[in-house]
């Protein structure tokens, strides 16, 4: 047998290759999901007679369900093959999907959806732990790129996805379209995926479980509702009380039984550390950009939801192109340099957008999104790998976890934040409803300008957020340590 061949974990050879053609594609279809309803909503809300608040747990949910899954993934990738483990995430994903195509009510939607959700749970961190475990350290980051791909495009390319097929056919069709995309990579998986991961088969603290289904469930519903209820609501107060609480116990409980459901320190690593900060800050400003920019661009200028979307699909593209382009770059210099110009990038291509009007020509719109997604693309695979990198192997999976959970919670702060900046300035500046009354087209032109008011607040909090991740980025070392052996790990 040759051992130029990579071989899984029995000693038998397998085509890397293939394997990691199926991954990619299957864990596309999942990711994919997160952002495909984006704006199926009012098609949905017609469809089953419901509200906007019932329509949106479409997507809260499903975000709730994929960011409680996530820490949990960390046990089930040590515990089972990930040959299995992988078709089994894929099969619950098509199961959902079915679901939802299938669905005659909107109960049935929702429970697909959140079926949808634990198996993406599941294939996202799953895909990122094979690909550190199957390229060395000095291939990682070209490997990592092309998950970037994955994990940066997909939800990316959701929204126009969605705008055109509600625009051509049936909102069916959103999930339709991926059926037999996804029966097809179970049948190739059947034969192309290898289990790669080494198994530690580790007992499965279940009150641990509880604990983190509880503190991450009702911190991300927390962050989830501001943007309806405010900052003040006695529910979402309530909620990220909650939330800290049952997260601080999980945390406590981690760090003081002999094998903990998720490593927590991981953080001893201050490499590790900084790019989970880092990744976490790029995403506040990422995601949340992302959620006011087609606001503006469907309120204010009055185009469509698909043409919003189309609008920030030439972003999307140049992020997807560049992801396994910085990802050779960093094998070669490392994620310093790297974050550091592409923190300065999205910091400086995101100050323009606080200086938005009515009339701001849309290819200028087009450019500067496109100029802060090649900045973010610099950042957010290099420097996750830079973190993985300093994790001796025992480590990676709970450093995966760790890391995207933290991403998952700071995408829905930062998502909070903005849209709360943006409704209360504007509420703020809204002039008062005696203008109505006395010179309408006078009120409409003070709403607009109130609204744009709003919108430059909410971009000034995302330069803010851009400029914190740019001074953090001067922290990294310009070689990051490789593998190191933490002490007081998991490998008792």
């Amino acid at each position: 047998m040759s051992t130029s061949r990579p071989l899984d974990i029995y000693g038998k050879p397998y085509n890397r290759s293939l394997l990691v053609m199926v991954l990619l594609i299957g864990t596309f279809c999942t990711v994919l999901n997160q952002t495909l309803l984006t704006t199926a909503f009012p098609t949905l809300m017609d469809a089953f007679d419901i509200s906007a608040s019932d329509v949106q747990w479409l997507t809260t949910g499903f975000l709730l369900v994929n960011g409680i899954m996530i820490p949990i993934t960390a046990w089930l990738i040590n515990k089972f093959s990930s040959r299995n483990l992988y078709l089994t995430a894929m099969s619950i994903f098509l199961a959902g999907t079915i679901a939802c195509f299938a669905a005659p009510n909107f109960s049935t939607l929702l429970i697909g959806r959140l079926v949808q959700a634990a198996g993406v749970g599941i294939s996202m961190p799953l895909l990122q732990n094979i690909m550190l475990s199957i390229f060395p350290p000095e291939k990682r980051g070209s490997a990592m790129g092309m998950s970037g791909i994955v994990i940066g495009l997909a939800p990316a390319l959701g929204p126009t996805l969605s705008g055109w097929i509600i625009d051509h056919y049936d909102w069916r069709y959103l999930f339709g379209m991926v059926i037999p995309i996804v029966v097809l990579v179970l049948v190739l998986a059947l034969f192309l995926m290898k289990s790669v991961i080494e198994l530690s088969h580790p007992k499965i603290d279940l009150f641990s479980a509880i604990l983190s289904t509880l503190g991450f469930g009702t911190l991300l519903y927390g962050f989830s509702s501001v943007g309806d209820k405010g900052w003040g609501s006695i529910e979402v107060i309530g909620f990220l009380a909650a939330g800290v609480f049952f997260i601080a116990f999980f945390a406590w409980r981690q760090l003081h039984i002999e094998h903990p459901f998720l490593e927590l320190r991981v953080f001893k690593s201050t490499t590790f550390t900084l790019a989970s900060i880092l990744s976490g800050v790029t995403n506040m400003a990422m995601i949340g950009a992302e959620m006011v920019l087609p606001l503006y661009i469907q309120n204010i200028r009055g185009e469509s939801a698909f043409h919003s979307g189309l609008m920030l699909l030439p972003g999307a593209l140049i992020m997807g192109i560049m992801m396994p382009i910085t990802g050779a770059i960093f094998d070669k210099y490392g994620a310093k340099r790297l974050a550091i110009t592409g923190m300065f990038i999205l910091t400086a291509a995101t100050l323009p957008f606080a200086f938005l009007t009515k009339d701001t020509p849309i290819l200028h719109i087009i450019i500067l999104y496109g100029i802060r997604m090649f900045g973010i693309s610099m950042v957010m695979m290099p420097v996750t790998t830079s973190g993985m990198n300093a994790l001796p192997g025992n480590l990676i999976s709970h450093g995966t976890a760790v890391n995207n959970t933290f991403r998952q919670v700071a995408s829905s702060i930062g998502t909070a934040i903005l849209i709360s900046v943006l409704t209360n300035v504007t509420k703020g500046n809204l002039p008062s409803d005696s203008l109505l009354d006395a010179t309408p087209l006078a009120y409409k032109e003070k709403a607009i300008e109130a609204t744009l008011s709003g919108y430059h607040a909410a971009f000034y909090v995302a330069a803010v957020f851009s400029f914190l991740g740019f001074l953090i980025a001067f922290s990294l070392k310009k070689k990051e340590p490789r593998l190191t052996v933490l002490e007081g790990g998991a490998d008792k």
